[in-house]
């Protein structure tokens, strides 16, 4: 029997031992897609103890400290900080067959070179050695994190509104890049309550008022800009599923669309948007719809990505949104399909030439392969500036709900199957919380298993010299050109 959690795990090959020892573990990380503070990164935060830094913020461990039976205060907060991680010492071990489970057990090595096993009967001696380490220990500050996991740049999520200091004031503290992302919810979400509100927060932002739609669409460009200037490279979207329509009277086609009628309505969709009206469900569509193609065409010209985040449902639990507000842990995934409207998206950005970079993510698996076939029908190859880009478009990794072993296994053989692992831009955090950075060796060890496996089997060649770089590549390296090719 191995030891629990040894050099080795996951690795169940010399092969794949090798890939992972000589070729991905030491690659930077590029974090492209994450929700961590700038506030508190520009701060260089450091953490009071052990529940702050391992529970705070993080809905993960809430869904499960709930499942395991703990009252609220215990889990998203309120409660005394040790009296918190005793419940979550006291859930680890129900953890059993869950990612978090080897999560808290990576982060408590990687950090704190804690490797005994997380429980009740353990938790007193491990807070107060990580406690000592968290007071003492310069590592385990933002930048000391960054730079112990070599972390060469984190895509922030950002409100086209906002005004980027702190990315600003972090700049030159840190050799991590610190990128903002543009994630333009609030101007796709027209049927949302507040909308007229916010659009008076993007235009001041501007120092513009918003009256019309061409307002509006200057500001979004000037905006745009301004995030450029400040080093943004994707942009993200949350789309629960994605839209397609246009005029009333137009088909359901791209080829269909009468542009002059089509924006005609659109003006009107949004003038009474203005004056407090909410769309009905084909207008609202129809505004995501002339939005994103906008947006999509603003995106080409600068070379950024742009991220489309499919298929989560939303505030499952009302009472809880109520109470607790969004992104505490009660959404869930969506199984409405995704591809025909998504294709047809895709389709009207390609035919005006002006498709950018795209990562498409599904929160459902079923949705791989509709995405992963759907994204080959656009890999042209051209983006904006006449240069060739392998791997253009993008099955996103295996995101949320799904970034366990055999949701990542899932996404690399589907992509396999369907597309061009050795061209795939790798593994991200997704997360509020700056311990997450194991994942990332979770992430790469998983790959060189698979490699391994394969190359073990006989099914590819077992030569490092061509196995090293792909690792390499898929761990790291893809994601760098992907999003800093000149």
């Amino acid at each position: 029997m191995r030891a629990f959690m040894d050099g080795d795990f996951l690795l169940s090959n010399k092969t794949a031992q090798k890939l992972y020892h000589e070729a991905a573990a030491e690659e930077p990380v590029f974090d492209y897609h994450c929700h961590l503070a700038p506030r508190e990164i520009a701060e260089n935060r450091r953490f009071p103890d052990l529940a702050s830094v391992w529970l705070g913020g993080d809905h993960y461990k809430w869904r499960a400290l709930r499942a395991n039976g703990f009252p609220e205060p215990l889990a998203s907060g309120g409660a005394d900080p040790y009296d918190r991680f005793l419940a979550w010492a006291e859930t680890v071990p129900a953890l059993i067959g869950n990612p978090l489970y080897h999560w808290t057990h990576l982060e408590l090595q990687r950090y704190f070179d804690i490797h005994e096993p997380l429980n009740l009967q353990s938790a007193p001696a491990i807070w107060k050695a990580a406690n000592e380490r968290l007071e003492k220990d310069a590592a385990l500050s933002v930048f000391g994190i960054f730079k112990k996991f070599r972390v060469f740049a984190v895509g922030t999520t950002d409100d086209p509104a906002d005004s980027l200091e702190w990315h600003e004031k972090a700049r030159g503290l840190t050799e991590t890049k610190i990128l903002p992302s543009f994630r333009p919810d609030q101007i796709l979400n027209i049927e949302k309550n507040g909308f007229a509100a916010y659009l008076e927060r993007l235009g001041a932002a501007a120092g513009k008022t918003i009256t019309s739609l061409e307002d509006l669409l200057t500001v979004i460009q000037e905006r745009i800009a301004f995030f450029d200037r400040a080093g943004c490279r994707a942009s993200d979207h949350d789309l629960p599923v994605a839209p397609f329509a246009a005029s009333r009277e137009d088909g359901a086609r791209p080829e269909t669309i009468n542009r002059g009628r089509w924006e005609k309505e659109i003006r009107e969709i949004f003038t009474a948007a203005l004056l407090g009206k909410a769309p009905n469900d084909q207008d609202c569509e129809s505004w995501k719809t002339y939005m994103l193609d906008f947006l999509g065409g603003e995106y080409h010209a600068r070379g950024w990505a742009m991220q489309l985040h499919i298929g989560a449902l939303r505030n499952a639990n009302a009472s809880a949104l109520q109470t607790l507000g969004p992104n505490t842990g009660f959404d869930a995934v969506q199984d409405n399909t995704a591809a025909g409207k998504l294709s047809r998206l895709l389709d009207l950005l390609h035919r005006a030439k002006r498709l950018p970079k795209t990562i498409l993510y599904s929160l459902n698996p079923g949705d791989y392969y509709p995405l992963a076939t759907i994204m080959g029908c656009f890999q042209d190859g051209a983006e904006g500036r006449g240069r060739r880009v392998p791997g253009k478009m993008q099955l996103g990794p295996a995101w949320w709900f799904l970034d366990h072993r055999d949701g990542m296994e899932n996404q690399l053989r589907v992509l396999g199957n369907a597309g061009l692992l050795s061209r795939f831009i790798g593994m991200l955090t997704d997360s509020r919380s700056f311990l997450s950075y194991p994942r990332h060796e979770y992430f790469r060890r998983i790959l060189c298993n698979l490699l391994g496996t394969w190359a073990e089997n006989g099914e590819i060649p077992g030569d490092f010299a061509f196995l090293g770089p792909l690792a390499r590549d898929i761990s790291f390296r893809n994601a760098e050109r992907y999003f800093y090719a000149p």
